[in-house]
C-alpha cells in the first residue's frame, strides 16, 4: 500500500514538474545588475507604451514611437523611421512607421535582427502583451547587451515595425525595401496572443531546422518552451507574424518567441500592463539574453541546412534535438521490440489472450468514450451559455477550469473503466493495447506529421515497462512510476497546449491526450485494487471545476462582456441604422437596437467582416444625422491596350481612420494600383481581387490623413460598381449620436470593426 501512494504521489510529482519547468518562478527586480535583464525595469517602459490603444494613425501610435526612439537613443543608439505603403497578402492598405537601429560589429558577415512590432491592434487594444511586451523585452535586452560594453562580431539591427496587426505591413517594407535587409542572418521575433503562460518557440525556415536547432541548444536558454509538433500545427494554421515575410519573401530564417495563454485578452483593451503575466516577461527575457550573446558572435552565414530535426523540450535535458532521419529507424525498433516482447511474454505466460481482448475493450472504451464525452460535452455547453459565443477567439474567461474539468473528466472515465477489468495478475496483458495504439500513432505522424515524431519516446519506455511487468510478477510500483515519466513530462502540457492555441472545441483533443497518457500508466494503476475511488474522486474535480467555471461563466468588471455598435450612414440613399455583430444583446446595444431588432441581411451584402468571418447580426433603423461626407471623383478615364483605365480619388473629410472598398463578384478588376501600390495579380486568371471575400476588395489603414488613390484597369464594356465604407472609431461619446459608455462589464468586441460611425457610399462607373 505504501509503495502505491509513493507511486501515485510520483506520477502527481512528474505532472507537476512538467509544467514548472516551463516558466521562470521569480522575476528579475530592480536591483538585478545592470549587466543583466530586469523585467521590473522592463515594465517601467510597458507602463508608458500601453496607456492608451496606439494603432497605426492615431496619436498615441506617435508618442509610443517618440518614446520608443528616445529609449533607444538614450542607449546611444542612432535611429531612423522608415516608411512606405504596403498592401498585404490579407488586402490591408496601410503607411507603416519602422523604428530603425543598428549596432557595428567588428566582422563584416550577416547580422542579426532583432524583431517585434510596436503598433496596437484597432481599435481598443492596449498592446501591453501584443507586442508591448516584445519592446520592452528589446529594449531592456538591449540596455543589458551594451552595459558590457563588449563589441559584437556581427551587427545587431533592431527593428521595431509597425503595421503587424494590419498585414505584417512594416515587415513588408522592411523586407522588400530597405537596404539593410540583405544583410540579415537570423531574426529573433518576439511575439504574443495572449496575456500569460510560457513562450513558445516556433521556427520559420524554407529549409531544413538542423542547424538552428544545434546553435538554439548551444545557446541554452534556461526554460526552452519547443516542440516540433506545435510549429507543424502552426505551420497548418491561418497565423502570421513578422517573421513570415522575412521567410517568405527574403528567404531568412527565424526564431519566433510567443506566448498564448490568457487568450482571452488577445486583440481586447484587456491586453493591459496590469495582466501581463510577469513571469512570462520574465521568460522573454530568458531567451533574448543567451540568443543574443550567441548569435552576436556566431556564424550566421552558414545556417542553411537540407535536414530537419525533431525537438522537445523535458525536465532536466532542456530542449532535446535528434534528426527526421531517425524517426524510421527508431519506429523499426520498437516494432521489433514490440513484437519480441509479445513472443516472450506469451512464452513466459504472463501474457493472455483473453486478458489482451480484455485490454483493448477497456482501453478503446476509454478513449472513444472520453473523446466523445468531451466532443458533445463542450457542444452542451456552448448551448448553455450562448454568451461564449461573443468572445470570438473561442476561449473564455474561465477556460481553464473547463480544461481543468474535461481533463478531470477523461481520468474519471478511465479508472472507471479500467476498475471493471481489474486483475493484479494480467497488468501486462491490459497494457498491449496502449501500447498498440501508441505504436499506430507513431506510424501515422512518421508518414503524416513528422514533428511529432517524438511521441516515439514515451512509447519505448512503455515497451521497458512492458519488459519489466513479463519478468517480474510483483514489479517495483515506483520504478514503474519512474518509467513513467516521459510520457507525463513530454505529453502533459500538450492537453493544456491545444484547447489554450486552438480554442476550447478542441477540448476533445485534450481528452484524447489524458488517455493515451493513462494507457501508459497501466503498468502502475493497474495494481490499484480501489480504481472505482480514484474515478470518483476525479468526478468530484470535474463536477468542482464545472461547477467553478459556471459561477464565473457570468460577464463581470473583471471578465467583461465583449460587444459593438456601429452608425452606419448610407448617403446615397439618405438612411442610416444601427448595426451589431453580437449575438447577444445586452442593456448597452439594446439602447440603440431595441429589444426587437432586424436581421442584418442588408448588410450581410458586402460584410465588414471579422478574422473569424463574422458578419452583422442585427440592425435597426436610426435617425439620420449631418455627417460630412467623402468626396470621391473619377480623375482619369481613358482607354489603353483595349481596356479601360479608371483615377478614382477618395478624399474623407472627416479624417476617416479606415476604408473599406467593395465590388460585387461580376466586377472583373484586370489590374489595380492603389495609393502606388500594385495589386496581386492572381496567376490562374491573370486578374487582381479575383478571390474575396463577400465582395471586398482591400482596406485601407489610413495614416496622416492622406487620401486613397486608386487606378483600376477593367474590361471596356463593364459597368463597375464600388462601394465604400469610411469608418472613423468616435461613435461612444459622440454628442450627435447619443452613444454613452460602456458599463464596467463590457468591453469592445475584437477582430470587427467596431464603435465606429460609418459612411456607406456608393459608385456605378458606366
Amino acid at each position: 500500500m505504501f509503495k502505491k501512494f509513493i507511486a501515485f504521489c510520483l506520477i502527481a510529482l512528474a505532472v507537476y514538474w512538467s509544467f514548472r519547468v516551463l516558466l521562470p518562478s521569480q522575476i528579475s527586480n530592480l536591483d538585478t545588475p545592470d549587466s543583466e535583464f530586469s523585467t521590473d525595469r522592463a515594465l517601467v517602459h510597458l507602463k508608458e507604451i500601453s496607456k492608451a490603444p496606439h494603432y497605426l494613425g492615431n496619436e498615441e501610435h506617435t508618442r509610443v514611437r517618440d518614446y520608443i526612439i528616445t529609449q533607444l537613443e538614450n542607449l546611444g543608439l542612432e535611429t531612423e523611421v522608415q516608411e512606405g505603403y504596403s498592401m498585404s497578402q490579407w488586402g490591408n492598405l496601410s503607411k507603416p512607421k519602422n523604428i530603425l537601429a543598428r549596432i557595428k560589429g567588428h566582422d563584416s558577415g550577416k547580422a542579426l535582427l532583432l524583431l517585434t512590432h510596436y503598433d496596437s491592434n484597432p481599435h481598443s487594444s492596449l498592446g501591453a502583451s501584443d507586442a508591448g511586451s516584445g519592446v520592452v523585452t528589446i529594449i531592456e535586452g538591449i540596455r543589458a547587451f551594451l552595459h558590457v560594453g563588449k563589441e559584437p562580431k556581427n551587427d545587431i539591427i533592431i527593428l521595431i515595425s509597425d503595421g503587424e496587426e494590419l498585414g505584417l505591413n512594416g515587415a513588408d517594407i522592411f523586407v522588400n525595401k530597405h537596404p539593410w535587409a540583405k544583410d540579415v542572418g537570423l531574426v529573433l521575433n518576439f511575439e504574443a496572443r495572449g496575456s500569460g503562460g510560457p513562450s513558445y518557440m516556433l521556427i520559420e525556415t524554407n529549409q531544413g531546422n538542423a542547424n538552428l536547432m544545434k546553435d538554439f541548444v548551444a545557446a541554452n536558454p534556461e526554460y526552452p518552451v519547443a516542440n516540433s509538433l506545435a510549429y507543424s500545427i502552426y505551420k497548418m494554421l491561418p497565423n502570421d507574424t513578422d517573421l513570415t515575410r522575412f521567410r517568405e519573401d527574403g528567404d531568412i530564417d527565424g526564431f519566433n518567441f510567443a506566448f498564448i495563454d490568457d487568450h482571452f485578452d488577445y486583440h481586447a483593451a484587456m491586453d493591459s500592463y496590469e495582466r501581463l503575466d510577469r513571469n512570462t516577461l520574465e521568460h522573454q527575457g530568458s531567451y533574448l539574453m543567451p540568443l543574443l550573446n550567441y548569435f552576436s558572435d556566431a556564424d550566421l552565414d552558414n545556417l542553411k541546412s537540407n535536414d530537419d530535426y525533431i525537438y522537445f523540450n523535458v525536465p532536466l535535458f532542456k530542449t532535446v534535438i535528434y534528426p527526421f532521419s531517425w524517426i524510421f529507424p527508431m519506429l523499426t525498433l520498437a516494432i521489433i521490440f514490440f513484437i519480441f516482447l509479445i513472443i516472450y511474454g506469451f512464452k513466459e505466460e504472463r501474457l493472455l489472450g483473453t486478458q489482451i481482448g480484455k485490454g483493448f475493450i477497456a482501453f478503446l472504451i476509454s478513449l472513444i468514450l472520453s473523446v466523445l464525452v468531451g466532443f458533445f460535452l463542450w457542444k452542451l455547453l456552448s448551448i448553455l451559455y450562448p454568451q461564449y459565443s461573443e468572445m470570438l477567439h473561442g476561449f473564455t474567461y474561465n477556460g481553464h477550469s473547463y480544461i481543468a474539468a474535461f481533463i478531470c473528466l477523461s481520468l474519471a472515465i478511465s479508472f472507471y473503466i479500467y476498475h471493471k477489468f481489474y486483475q493484479q495478475e494480467h497488468v501486462a496483458s491490459l497494457l498491449i493495447a496502449p501500447l498498440s495504439i501508441w505504436l499506430l500513432i507513431c506510424v501515422g505522424v512518421a508518414f503524416k506529421l513528422k514533428g511529432a515524431g517524438f511521441f516515439i519516446i514515451p512509447l519505448l519506455f512503455g515497451l521497458l515497462s512492458l519488459l519489466v511487468l513479463i519478468r517480474q510478477k510483483q514489479p517495483n510500483l515506483i520504478l514503474m512510476a519512474l518509467l513513467s515519466f516521459p510520457v507525463i513530462t513530454i505529453m502533459s502540457p500538450l492537453a493544456k497546449m491545444f484547447p489554450v492555441g486552438l480554442g476550447l472545441k478542441i477540448l476533445f483533443v485534450s481528452c484524447m491526450v489524458v488517455v493515451l497518457i493513462f494507457g501508459l500508466l497501466v503498468p502502475v494503476f493497474g495494481f490499484f485494487k480501489h480504481k472505482n475511488r480514484l474515478s470518483a474522486l476525479f468526478m468530484i474535480g470535474s463536477i468542482w471545476f464545472l461547477v467553478s467555471a459556471h459561477i464565473n461563466s457570468k460577464f463581470t468588471e473583471d471578465s467583461p462582456k465583449p460587444n459593438s455598435l456601429l452608425y452606419v450612414l448610407d448617403s446615397n440613399s439618405n438612411s442610416a441604422v444601427w448595426a451589431t455583430y453580437d449575438n447577444l444583446l445586452d442593456d448597452w446595444t439594446k439602447s440603440k437596437l431595441t429589444d426587437q431588432p432586424e436581421p442584418a441581411l442588408e448588410l450581410q451584402k458586402n460584410t465588414i467582416g471579422s478574422k473569424y468571418k463574422s458578419g452583422f447580426t442585427f440592425l435597426k433603423a436610426a435617425p439620420v444625422f449631418q455627417i460630412s461626407e467623402p468626396k470621391i471623383e473619377i480623375t482619369h478615364d481613358t482607354i489603353v491596350d483595349g481596356f479601360r483605365r479608371l483615377a478614382v480619388c477618395f478624399i474623407s473629410n472627416r479624417h476617416a481612420e479606415r476604408i473599406e472598398v467593395f465590388s460585387d463578384s461580376t466586377s472583373i478588376f484586370k489590374q489595380a494600383t492603389i495609393n502606388g501600390v500594385a495589386a496581386k495579380i492572381t496567376d490562374s486568371t491573370n486578374t487582381v481581387f479575383n478571390e474575396r471575400f463577400n465582395n471586398r476588395l482591400f482596406s485601407y489603414y489610413v495614416a496622416d490623413n492622406e487620401p486613397l488613390d486608386m487606378i483600376f484597369t477593367v474590361p471596356i464594356n463593364q459597368t463597375t460598381h464600388l462601394q465604400f465604407y469610411e469608418a472613423t472609431y468616435n461613435l461612444v461619446g459622440n454628442s450627435l449620436l447619443g452613444v454613452k459608455s460602456r458599463n464596467n462589464n463590457m468591453i469592445p468586441k475584437p477582430f470587427v470593426l467596431n464603435d465606429a460611425i460609418v459612411i456607406k457610399t456608393a459608385l456605378d462607373i458606366k
